[in-house]
């Protein structure tokens, strides 16, 4: 395990921590590859419900450390691009589980784009989101170009990204980039809380749902009908839909397994 990724089961829900606070959380190749191992295991493990990522200190992520960046010793961008960054985003997006990012600080390239891959995201009121690349003549990456046009619309992604604003928390909710916004002393526990309440659902309805989602900005209405009847029917002959509809006519709280 590398010093840069924490991780600690709370309940059932894994929490994921970036840790390189005195480097505002910026990647470097073993935190990458930490983190993609991170996630490769909750993907495997029965016992985790639902990722919850965030950073330690007073940032999410800074993005790429530019000083291995530019290290003639260090991995060229082609790498670091394919070989970092878009297997993290490929993770969090197929992960039979759903993800909720918790943006505690500044969320810059990309770990703006990361966290924006999450199934939920949320922030504390403090954070911020930059597309930072245009600002050191690169282009976005981290699949930010195809995410963040889905969230905001083609002006705004098209704006942010080619003047490398910063974008408060605040308008970020507004805009329909995230979820929602917590106030700083209670974001820990507002933002856990939505990963909890998660864990305690029919997880494979969600993880079906988080499917049909992705796959809607791909298909057309037809192929989309096809699509949700076949994940109803499977959930239909799932535990969690018998237990739900049993626990709601005995008037009582469901227990879920997601299965």
């Amino acid at each position: 395990m590398s010093q840069y990724i924490l991780s600690e089961k709370e309940g059932s829900v894994l929490k994921i921590t970036l840790n390189r606070p005195d480097k505002y959380n910026s990647f470097v190749r073993e935190m990458a590859l930490a983190l993609q191992a991170e996630l490769k295991q909750a993907d495997t493990d029965s016992s985790i419900r639902c990722v919850y990522l965030t950073g330690n200190g007073k940032a999410f992520c800074a993005g790429q450390d530019l000083a291995e960046a530019t290290d003639p010793n260090g991995p060229e961008l082609t790498k670091i691009v394919t070989e970092h960054y878009n297997p993290i985003v490929e993770a969090i997006t197929n992960l039979n589980k759903p993800v909720v990012a918790a943006v505690n600080g500044v969320a810059a390239g990309a770990g703006a784009n990361i966290a924006l891959a999450a199934d939920i995201c949320v922030a504390t009121e403090s954070a911020s989101f930059i597309q930072a690349f245009s600002k050191i003549g690169l282009i976005p990456d981290s699949g930010g170009t195809y995410t963040l046009p889905r969230l905001i619309g083609f002006q705004k992604a098209s704006a942010l990204m080619m003047l490398g604003d910063k974008v408060s928390a605040t308008d970020a909710e507004r805009m329909g980039m995230i979820y929602k916004v917590f106030a700083d002393e209670s974001f820990a526990a507002d933002s856990m809380k939505i990963a909890q309440t998660l864990a305690a659902m029919p997880t494979k309805a969600l993880v079906d749902t988080k499917k049909l989602l992705r796959a809607s900005s791909l298909n057309t209405l037809q192929e989309q009908l096809v699509l949700e009847d076949k994940y109803q029917t499977e959930c239909g002959q799932s535990y969690d839909y018998a237990e739900g509809t049993k626990a709601f006519l005995e008037k009582r709280r469901p227990e879920f397994k997601g299965e």
